[in-house]
Parts: C-alpha cells; structure tokens; sequence
C-alpha cells in the first residue's frame, strides 16, 4: 500500500468522468488498498480514484459506523428518495464545506474486489458519503452543490467521527 497524492481545487482531473472497471485486476486491488491508506491518513470519509489522479470507477467509503471500508467498482446509484440537507466536506477542496442537498436514502450496485456484484442500501450519513464518491467518478464537486457554504473552522465537517 501508498500513500497518494490528493488532487485539489482546480485541479483538471476532478472534471473529468471515470472509465468503468472492466475485468478486477492486481492494479485495481491495489488502488482500492492505496485509497484506503490515503483517505485514513487524511481522516476522510470517503476517497474516489479521480482524486489521486485515476479515471477509474473505484472508490472507498468509511463513516465510522463500525462496517469497516466499503469498497466501490462501477458504483451506481439505482434508487433514491427522500431528501436530507446537512454540512458536507471534501478532501479535494480544502478550506470549503456547506450545506448539500443528498438523498436520505439510496440503493447502490457496485462490484466488491472479488468482482461479485452486490447493493448497498444506505441511509444518511452513508448515503451522503456514497453519493459524494459516485459524484466525483462523474466529475462533480461538492462546489456544484452548495446551498449555502459554512464556516469552515471546524476542521471536522465532512470528515470521519473520532471514536471516543
């Protein structure tokens, strides 16, 4: 495992959308392993392969809820409803949070690292976090999403919970 270098603000590649996963290989067992690494050491809560650098459908999320790092290949949200508008951050775009408009809850389909399909229903917190991942495999930023920015002396917006 690596640590990688997270892309930032301006950066062309975040406006790009991702190619899908074709077949699992090494070197997308690898990524998954280097964006695991890299969004702990940045305390995030989520990491997608377009903000190090990679135009690739894969993806980590880890809220804290006690379900570990949930791994994404071609993720795609297939239902979605309701309707929640809450503080949200990016490591991509330091020094800015707001408020976003996410769906409350969804259903995901996605590849886990042997390949087999599975769906993620989520809720929330991890809905949030799993749409803000799908969105930057589609070259959206949070910067898109702002309702309202918040003040961002709180270094914890949109970051993982500290475990007491």
């Amino acid at each position: 495992m690596a640590l990688r270098t997270i892309r930032t603000n301006d950066d062309e590649m975040l406006r790009k959308k991702s190619r899908p996963v074709k077949e699992v290989t090494p070197g997308i067992l690898v990524l998954l392993d280097d964006l695991t690494e890299t969004m702990q050491k940045y305390d995030g809560a989520g990491l997608a392969a377009p903000q190090v650098g990679i135009l690739r459908r894969v993806a980590v999320v880890d809220i804290d809820d006690g379900n570990g790092v949930r791994e994404l290949i071609n993720p795609e949200i297939i239902e979605y409803s309701g309707s929640l508008i809450d503080h949200e951050g990016c490591l991509s775009i330091p020094g800015k949070a707001g408020t976003v408009d996410r769906p409350e809850h969804i259903k995901l389909r996605t590849l886990n690292r042997e390949g087999d399909e599975m769906v993620i229903e989520a809720h929330e917190m991890l809905a949030r976090a799993l749409c803000h991942e799908v969105d930057h495999l589609n070259g959206v930023l949070i910067t898109d999403k702002i309702i309202e920015y918040v003040n961002t002396d709180d270094k914890r917006v949109g970051r993982r919970k500290k475990k007491k």
